[in-house]
């Protein structure tokens, strides 16, 4: 049987689960949308998951980022629960030793994250505006009637570029229709689109940073090849794309989990028959005080499995010591 840890990253657009082996290579990785069901998206991961197996596994620990991180933690039962920042600078630094600049581009959001001598030292967060996430680079090859795995090639054709004013996902889309009325072509279009985004980024993100090689890219973005050559024009130097960049969040909680094991060597895991129990979120305020605080509950089954929100601890301890007694 062989010993293996879970990652998974949980986002507004896509939830990410990954498993890895104690050799650190990668058994299995499900990249699925979130639509709004972050409960329904981990249960479809770990039945992804659990499918791809083609022999016995067991589970010696589990790691949760993103922005559901907590409610996928309880679901589950997560060992380690931590921010994409540290997610996605472990892995990067498993990826390539010594890599001194990230840069996470998802599919609503986007992220600069520096490392000096193997610590975070720096990080910058766009979560405002969308020119240059994935959700934006979708609609635009889907109004140009370009399959989006084909958007990156056909940038790389572009023999005159033209230049697209990228400051701002709706001027940028104006900008590209103008430039199409005008008469250029797609590929020079596509290309003056993929400068734009680049230099919106390193704008928004990287000003007054020092961007340091080696430098990583990561995220559903870092697939588009257009955007990774305006990188290395705009930049002067090579970028470097991992293998599974799209899962890199997961594969952080991945590595943070096998710490975790070694440490501890136990597991709160729930296993995979969770994919098989229905969940419902219920939330009340409590009126016991003045901070009328929102108590979220989940139920598994209809049992009462764990509660948050409450600043006091009152009700989400209460539920703890109810488990312990169960159990």
């Amino acid at each position: 049987m062989k010993n293996c840890y879970l990652g998974i990253d949980v986002g507004s657009v896509s939830t990410n689960v990954a498993l890895m082996d104690d050799n650190n290579e990668i058994i299995g990785k499900v990249y699925t949308a979130t639509q709004g069901k972050p409960i329904d998206a981990v249960q479809r991961g770990l039945k992804e998951i659990k499918s791809q197996l083609n022999e016995d596994i067991k589970v010696k620990g589990v790691g949760t980022t993103g922005s559901g991180r907590h409610l996928a933690a309880m679901i589950v039962g997560a060992d380690v629960i931590k921010n994409e920042i540290t997610a996605h600078g472990i892995a990067a630094l498993s990826f390539v030793k010594g890599v001194r600049t990230i840069f996470e581009i998802g599919g609503q959001d986007s992220k600069i994250i520096l490392l000096r001598n193997g610590i975070i030292s720096d990080f910058a967060m766009n979560t405002v505006c969308a020119a240059g996430t994935g959700s934006f680079l979708d609609r635009q090859a889907a109004r140009i009637g370009i399959k989006i795995q084909e958007f990156g090639d056909m940038a790389l054709k572009s023999k005159n570029p033209v230049r697209i004013a990228g400051r701002c996902a709706v001027f940028a889309e104006s900008d590209m229709i103008h430039k199409q009325q005008l008469g250029h072509n797609q590929e020079d279009i596509i290309k003056g689109l993929c400068d734009a985004l680049v230099r919106n980024f390193l704008n928004n993100l990287g000003k007054g940073k020092e961007l340091l090689g080696p430098i990583v890219f990561q995220g559903g973005v870092a697939a588009n090849v257009g955007i990774k050559k305006s990188f290395e024009e705009a930049l002067n130097q090579e970028i470097f794309v991992p293998t599974h960049h799209d899962v890199m969040g997961a594969i952080g909680c991945c590595l943070l989990a096998q710490e975790h094991s070694l440490k501890k060597n136990s597991t709160q895991f729930k296993g995979f028959d969770i994919i098989n129990s229905g969940y419902q979120v219920k939330g009340f305020e409590c009126e016991d005080c003045s901070n009328l605080c929102e108590v979220i509950e989940i139920m598994r089954d209809g049992q009462l499995m764990a509660r948050w929100g409450d600043k006091c601890g009152k009700w989400s301890d209460k539920v703890k010591s109810d488990i312990e007694k169960l159990a």
